[in-house]
């Protein structure tokens, strides 16, 4: 059975925001269920819209299910670390950026930047949809690369578990406490009119 965590318990906001944004947060525990498609490509479908210089739209999700044949060979990017909870995602995605722009093949100077923004449609949509979805760069990044045969001018950005939410009891002890949304710091230590300042 799933465990609920109540954000307001951890979270509290200095303006006033839309609860979307202090809702999600990148929890571990999933149950193991699989997804179906329906529910894997809204999360496409959220990154899809995000914005992007000249509208390139760099990102690029290779993604596998549990239930594939491609699923041992996705979890075998992990970490050690990330693999002790991972293993009961529904799916596990790589995040990839176009480093040229598609229009003249150029260097795009935002592409990781751009990818970032989809990355966020995409963790927000999973949010709104009541599913556990965490980022990780803890993977063998030059592994993913090679493996999956990328041409030079795409770069990996980051791995997303993505699953049902689980119990928290199930993950390993030492994560068990972590399990928690997190805070942020204040607007004043992030913004500055006019200067930098920090």
């Amino acid at each position: 059975m799933a465990t609920k965590v109540r954000i307001s318990d951890y979270r509290v906001n200095q303006y006033e925001v839309s609860r979307i944004f202090i809702d999600r947060w990148s929890p571990r525990a999933m149950s193991g269920e699989e997804i179906a498609d329906e529910e894997l490509f809204s999360l496409f479908e959220a990154a899809r819209w995000a914005p992007s210089a000249f509208n390139n739209q760099p990102w690029r999700f290779v993604y596998a299910k549990r239930d594939s044949e491609y699923w041992d060979q996705f979890f075998g990017f992990l970490a050690e670390g990330n693999q002790a909870w991972a293993d009961k995602a529904a799916a596990l995605i790589v995040v990839i950026s176009k480093t040229t722009f598609d229009y003249n093949g150029k260097p795009s100077k935002t592409h990781t930047f751009d990818t970032g923004a989809a990355w966020e449609n995409l963790a927000l949509q999973g949010s709104k949809n009541d599913l556990v979805i965490h980022g990780m760069q803890g993977f063998d990044y030059d592994k993913v690369k090679e493996e999956l045969s990328l041409p030079e001018e795409y770069k990996v950005e980051m791995m997303i578990a993505v699953g049902k939410p689980g119990n928290i009891k199930e993950l390993p002890d030492k994560l068990q406490g972590n399990e928690v949304p997190s805070g942020r710091k204040t607007i004043k230590e992030i913004v500055r009119e006019g200067e930098f300042g920090f």
